[in-house]
């Protein structure tokens, strides 16, 4: 028994080594469209965000208008570079082998494109039904709005503070605490970056890891802290 009635799991950074390579198509993307950003900085400020809310973000702040053309480009550039590049997170079947709670994804991309990255990568039959796009739900209900996390709770008949979220971004981060669960940050894909660890953990992760293989270990300790409460 862990002490959870369910663990969700983020997908990009935190299943597959997607983060960096969105990082790089966008960067190009925006460095070409008169924002000139990099790699590191792509993933420091917007990973776990969606292209369409980058770009907001973007526009927001140069006070530049980016083309809605770009939103289709970088779905086209993303989804060809992943089928061909993306890779599993180490050490996540050597996790999933070990934990017993039922488990689930709650992401923020597109059910299609978590349907190829996991299928790429062998890790569809882990979790498969259980597979939530925030996309589903409605353009405005991603991340880090809560709704998703919510929402695989109601599938699953359990109540939020029963529920564990591994998370790589402060935005997932965010709406996991908004829904009233708790959260282990994930720093072990390739986007991380310095203080990737204390972001985490000043947006309310209750710990850090970097290493997938640790995760039942902590799982076990927050679940025996829990029922000490």
């Amino acid at each position: 028994m862990s002490g959870f009635d369910l663990i969700i799991f983020d997908c990009d950074g935190v299943l597959v080594d997607s983060e960096i390579i969105a990082a790089q198509v966008e960067s190009r993307l925006l460095t070409e469209a008169g924002y000139p950003i990099s790699i590191e900085e792509m993933g420091e400020r917007f990973a776990g965000m969606t292209w369409k809310n980058i770009l907001l973000a973007v526009e927001k702040e140069a006070n530049i208008p980016l083309s809605a053309s770009l939103l289709d480009k970088s779905e086209k550039l993303l989804d060809a570079r992943l089928a061909r590049d993306v890779k599993i997170i180490d050490g996540v079947r050597f996790a999933l082998a070990r934990l017993t709670t039922q488990r689930c994804i709650c992401s923020n991309s597109s059910s299609h494109r978590l349907d190829m990255m996991l299928e790429k990568v062998g890790l569809k039959p882990y979790f498969a039904p259980h597979i939530y796009s925030a996309k589903d739900l409605g353009g405005d209900r991603v991340k880090p709005k809560p709704d998703i996390f919510l929402h695989a709770a109601e599938q699953f008949k359990v109540s939020p503070d029963k529920v564990l979220v591994i998370e790589d971004s402060v935005h997932g981060i965010h709406g996991a605490k908004a829904a009233g669960m708790r959260v282990v940050g994930f720093t072990g894909a390739s986007h991380t970056y310095p203080s990737h660890a204390d972001r985490l953990t000043d947006a309310g992760a209750e710990t850090v890891i970097s290493r997938m293989m640790d995760l039942p270990a902590v799982v076990a300790a927050l679940g025996e802290w829990s029922g000490a409460l």
